[in-house]
């Protein structure tokens, strides 16, 4: 189960403490009504395997890494993880035409790579280059594209058909792909899915009412603000 599509791994990354805020000040799940879900009936069986599988597998693995790896290490995984999904964000930046974001992303990736011994050492946020968060679902958004109908995938849990496609151009443009040992490219996958899955453990006491209602909210809300840059529209205006 994943409470936004690929979250950064980073605890403290403004995409995580992003959807901490919007749970936090979320109405209850009979409020929802406004999210169009025609597929919900189908979206909820996917959604009842994707639990399923992290109750039994993910979750306990991610419960187990957390507790066994020391804090500083899973730093640095995170960071590494982080650094290779920069090369995306960076390539986003420059297709909604946020240069100077992409000059910075860009930047933050050269610096990491090198100075910070492939990624696990975030030199660049001390030298001031600031981390965005992009990605081709929040580009398609800035293009127009609308979200379309919200969607539970398989594996990667709550998205929508924009996303989705969007989905599918970060996996081409993610460098991880590009490793020709299947071993070693599989290896990195669940270790990115459990230190993605341990960053949102503490997320999960804060669920209540319909888990389905819940995350879906939480899912389509945090989207919003993403594509939005953090903008958005007050449903009911000034008084």
């Amino acid at each position: 189960m994943n409470i936004e599509s690929k979250p950064s791994s980073n605890w403290h990354s403004p995409a995580v403490l992003t959807l901490i805020i919007i749970v936090l000040l979320l109405p209850s799940p009979s409020a929802s009504a406004q999210t169009y879900d025609p597929w919900r009936e189908t979206n909820q069986r996917v959604f009842a395997f994707n639990d399923y599988f992290d109750q039994l597998l993910v979750r306990p693995l991610a419960s187990t890494y957390t507790f066994f790896m020391p804090r500083i290490v899973r730093q640095g995984i995170g960071n590494f993880f982080s650094n290779v999904r920069d090369v995306n964000v960076a390539v986003n930046d420059l297709l909604q035409f946020k240069f100077e974001d992409a000059l910075q992303d860009s930047g933050r990736v050269l610096v990491n790579s090198t100075i910070g011994i492939g990624g696990v050492i975030d030199v660049a946020s001390g030298w001031g280059l600031e981390k965005h968060e992009e990605d081709f679902g929040q580009t398609l958004g800035a293009w127009g594209v609308g979200s379309g109908p919200y969607l539970v995938l398989p594996v990667f849990g709550a998205s929508n058909l924009r996303d989705s496609f969007g989905l599918i151009l970060d996996t081409v443009f993610n460098p991880l792909q590009y490793i020709d040992a299947t071993s070693a490219k599989f290896t990195l996958f669940v270790v990115e899915e459990i230190d993605s899955r341990a960053a949102l453990l503490a997320l999960d006491e804060l669920i209540s009412g319909d888990k389905y209602l819940f995350i879906r909210e939480a899912y389509v809300q945090n989207r919003e603000y993403l594509v939005n840059d953090g903008e958005i529209e007050d449903e009911f205006g000034s008084f």
